[in-house]
């Protein structure tokens, strides 16, 4: 990494991708929180038909800020889909440089974006908030979920041979050029396993990653996805990557449903997918061809808003 720093980002070429599943206490504060901390980046809100009004609610901040865009899925298909997604969305558009993932429901501080970002641009292919790093914290936890967590990342640590403290961790920022070689159409994990697959794959790439400490707290509002299925499915995918040979990704199907026609070969050359056509008025969609450069520049930026329907037309 280069010794030279920069000064305080305010996120311009960022693009946040936030995806929500009954998220609607959450969502609204949680994007003006980013805003606030980098006021120049944009964010992607990944919605999978949330039964409680979250895409309608970021339907409506969307049409008042353009900072802000949607992408609707049509159902929920869990969190390493809905990542699959929108990366794909983020590596369709040539401004954007750096891309940061999140929850939505504040376990993840806003205010720790610019460091996040700051590292990317001083060298990291990716940046991880690690809450197992000296100056990392998770308050209010208790002992048995400190154990079971702890457990987790020293099995996946063990297995995969890698240095990271924090594997199960979802808070990064990516470099463009890292998340192009991960190539997201090939990744087989789908809920929080995703972020152990993703590190050990960069680290695989020779990738130049770095963690950063981070408070993790409990969720602001709603309820946690978290289950003893997903658990399973993180730690069978460990043994998986460690041992099984490598096979070919899962199709990311008709996704981002806010391509129109006319731009789907911009979409489609990031991930290797046919053209996706999605005819008005079935998507409502404003998106322009973006050239290199800041995303909030005349023909840089993501213009994208939802479909008619709040579901993917091409479901």
């Amino acid at each position: 990494m280069s010794s030279s720093t920069k000064g305080p980002t305010t996120g311009g070429g960022s693009l946040v991708v936030l995806p929500t599943y009954n998220e609607r206490q959450n969502l609204e504060p949680m994007i003006a929180a980013i805003l606030e901390h980098v006021p120049d980046a944009d964010v992607l809100v990944v919605d999978d038909n949330s039964p409680d009004g979250t895409g309608e609610l970021a339907d409506s901040l969307a049409a008042n800020d353009p900072h802000v865009h949607v992408l609707h899925r049509a159902a929920k298909e869990g969190l390493g889909r809905a990542y699959q997604a929108g990366f794909a969305v983020a590596l369709s558009q040539p401004g954007v440089r750096t891309v940061v993932q999140m929850d939505c429901d504040f376990s993840h501080d806003p205010r720790d974006i610019p460091r996040l970002i700051g590292l990317v641009e001083n060298g990291a292919d990716l940046a991880i908030g690690s809450r197992y790093v000296p100056g990392g914290a998770t308050p209010g936890w208790g002992v048995q979920r400190r154990l079971i967590s702890r457990a987790g990342s020293l099995f996946a640590r063990t297995v995969l041979g890698l240095p990271y403290r924090d594997l199960t961790g979802g808070f990064k920022a990516w470099r463009r050029e890292a998340l192009e070689r991960l190539r997201v159409s090939e990744l087989h994990a789908n809920g929080y396993g995703f972020q152990i697959e993703t590190t050990w794959k960069a680290h695989g790439q020779r990738a130049r990653i770095v963690e950063m400490p981070i408070t993790f707290r409990d969720r602001f509002a709603g309820k946690s996805k978290m289950s003893r299925a997903i658990m399973r499915e993180a730690l069978l995918l460990v043994l998986r990557l460690r041992f099984a040979p490598p096979r070919r990704g899962r199709a990311l199907g008709n996704y981002p449903a806010a391509v129109r026609s006319d731009d789907a070969v911009a979409w489609a050359a990031h991930t290797g997918m046919p053209s996706i056509a999605i005819e008005p008025p079935t998507s409502r969609v404003r998106y322009s061809q973006a050239t290199a450069g800041s995303p909030h520049s005349e023909q840089g930026r993501l213009l994208m808003s939802a479909p008619e329907s709040g579901r993917e037309s091409g479901a």
